[in-house]
């Protein structure tokens, strides 16, 4: 749900569990792809969620992409 960046299905902070578990099944075959996909969509949130708070939106890092990097 934009621009609140929440799950339709379960109103948590969107990537929630199901959607993080979701996107590595899409993308099991290109992390790289996934983390740009994600490095856009971080972008889009912390604009719109300054937008609505009318403050610098919080570091979304860990939410978007620190999850997403390969485990080695």
């Amino acid at each position: 749900m934009r621009p609140l960046w929440r799950c339709r299905n379960c109103a948590a902070e969107w990537p929630c569990q199901p959607a993080r578990l979701g996107l590595l099944v899409e993308y099991r075959h290109d992390r790289t792809a996934l983390l740009v996909y994600l490095g856009i969509l971080m972008a889009e949130a912390r604009d719109q969620l300054g937008q609505l708070h009318s403050r610098p939106a919080p570091d979304l890092t860990d939410r978007f992409l620190s999850w997403a990097r390969a485990r080695g």
